[in-house]
C-alpha cells in the first residue's frame, strides 16, 4: 500500500538524530556557561576564574603583591592569570565537545559550530 515510501523511515530516524544532536549541543552550551576554571600566576598569588566559555567571572589578588615599585610585576601577574584561565576554558570546552561528538558517534576531530 505504501510501497515507495520506505525511505521515509530512514528520513524520520535521521531527523530524530539531528534533533537529538541539537538538543545535546544546546545543553552543552548551557553547561559550559556554568562550568568554571581557575587560572593562576605567581605561584597562586593571582587567580582568575572564568566560565568554560571564556568569560572572566572573578579575580583574586593576594594583597602582599601590592607594592608601589612592583606595579609592572602585578600587571604581568594579572594578565598571566587571565590568560591561564582562558587557556583552561578553551581546553575544557574542547574536551566537553569531544566527549559529546564521541557519544553521538561522530568523528572525534569533527569541528562543530560554536
Amino acid at each position: 500500500m505504501f510501497k515507495g515510501l520506505g525511505g521515509l523511515g530512514d528520513m524520520t530516524k535521521m531527523m530524530k538524530a539531528a534533533k537529538d544532536m541539537q538538543d545535546r549541543m544546546q545543553k552543552l552550551q548551557e553547561d559550559l556557561e556554568r562550568m568554571t576554571v581557575t587560572g593562576e600566576s605567581g605561584a597562586g598569588l593571582v587567580k582568575a576564574t572564568a566560565t568554560a566559555k571564556g568569560e572572566l567571572t572573578a579575580l583574586d589578588i593576594d594583597p602582599s603583591i601590592f607594592q608601589p615599585t612592583e606595579k609592572e610585576v602585578v600587571e604581568d601577574l594579572i594578565l598571566a592569570a587571565i590568560k591561564d584561565a582562558q587557556r583552561k576554558a578553551q581546553e575544557k570546552s574542547q574536551s566537553e565537545m569531544s566527549r559529546i561528538t564521541q557519544e553521538l558517534g561522530l568523528p572525534a576531530d569533527m569541528k562543530l559550530p560554536f
